[in-house]
């Protein structure tokens, strides 16, 4: 007999995507490779939501990497959507997303409208860097 699964396994992904958290970002979260840049950014917007901070370290390119990050400590943020405006594979082993993540702080509606740059090695896709558009314009 199978264990039933939890209330956040089974509801819908942070990421917009439709699919449940498990069939989602759920899978990349617990070490399965993300397939391509899309969803890797689209697990990263998921990992920020849950406060993954483990994830996003480890998704990031070691070339840019930080040493940590303060997620936690973010605690006033609350992550509201991700909008995925494109997803250009660049070459065979890079790609850009383009994506707009709204979110609420300090009571004002926010968004972050970045374009990301991402490689893959070994079989895995990191987040390289990204340039802004807009970095806490009101939504």
């Amino acid at each position: 007999m199978s264990k039933p699964r939890s209330e956040a396994a089974t509801s819908a992904c942070p990421c917009g995507s439709g699919l449940a958290y498990d069939d989602c970002c759920g899978r990349y979260h617990a070490g399965a490779p993300a397939p391509d840049a899309e969803a890797l950014m689209r697990s990263r917007y998921c990992a920020y939501v849950l406060d993954n901070e483990p994830y996003v370290i480890a998704t990031w390119h070691r070339t840019t990497r930080p040493a940590r990050l303060d997620l936690a400590g973010g605690a006033t943020t609350r992550w509201l959507g991700l909008e995925v405006r494109r997803h250009v594979v660049t070459g065979e082993h890079t790609a850009l997303v383009e994506f707009i993540a709204r979110f609420k702080t300090g009571g004002r509606a926010r968004r972050l409208h970045e374009t990301s740059r991402f490689v893959r090695e070994d079989g895995r896709w990191f987040y390289v860097d990204g340039e802004l558009r807009e970095r806490g314009a009101p939504a």
